[in-house]
């Protein structure tokens, strides 16, 4: 009974730590834009321990200049210059708690792209509370991933309309474009939910039916 219990935690563990990793990156969006554009980017920052979240670093990749900061209340921004006096680092140090346990905070910023078209990456360092620090800086399907940004012509679906300072009929026939994309967008989020919902359930019931066939086996 004893070796059940332990199976059962186990199982239980490893699918709320699936779930919850699903979500839990450090993340910088639109994952796609223009090339030259002028984007407004957010960083959005989960905390994924029972620690909070203190500051956070960010690295500006080659070739993306730095422009400006939106403001966040009990966050200090700071900024480091390579010796050409381009922002290279960003970070947002909390003046007050920080971003607790299960909560999530995002930073906005506006940054021009570069010419051409590429692929830019993101390194993210998160701080903790305890003093532990996660890069965020690995390739794509590694465990602390990096986000990319790709700089095209043909921007994919979550990628947010660029203001260039005019209005015209144009823009509205774009705007109605922009909104289909965003539902797709939405739709294609709510079908990942499902699916980990989907899996969780059915690790459940598998946990469930090997509990009985279990204490089937000790009774006889």
């Amino acid at each position: 009974m004893k070796n059940i219990s332990k199976l059962l935690i186990f199982t239980f563990a490893a699918l709320f730590i699936f779930s919850g990793s699903a979500y839990a990156h450090v993340t910088v969006k639109p994952s796609s834009s223009a090339p030259e554009a002028w984007e407004t980017y957010t960083l959005k920052v989960p905390v994924e321990k029972e620690t909070a979240t203190t500051k956070v670093t960010l690295k500006v990749p080659e070739g993306v200049t730095f422009e400006s900061y939106q403001p966040v209340t009990g966050w200090k921004v700071t900024t480091e210059d390579d010796k050409d006096v381009h922002v290279k680092t960003v970070t947002w140090a909390a003046t007050d708690e920080g971003i607790a346990a299960g909560q999530f905070q995002q930073f906005s910023f506006v940054a021009q792209n570069p010419e051409e078209e590429t692929k830019v990456a993101w390194d993210a360092f998160q701080y903790y509370e305890d003093g532990e620090i996660v890069e965020w800086s690995g390739d794509e399907g590694s465990d602390l991933p990096h986000s990319v940004t790709e700089i095209t012509v043909a921007p994919k679906a979550d990628a947010e309309p660029v203001d260039h300072g005019h209005k015209d009929e144009a823009d509205t026939k774009d705007s109605t474009t922009t909104d289909n994309s965003k539902d797709s967008a939405t739709t294609d989020g709510d079908s990942n939910q499902t699916l980990i919902i989907t899996l969780a359930v059915i690790s459940l019931i598998l946990s469930i039916v090997a509990l009985f066939a279990a204490l089937r086996k000790t009774k006889k």
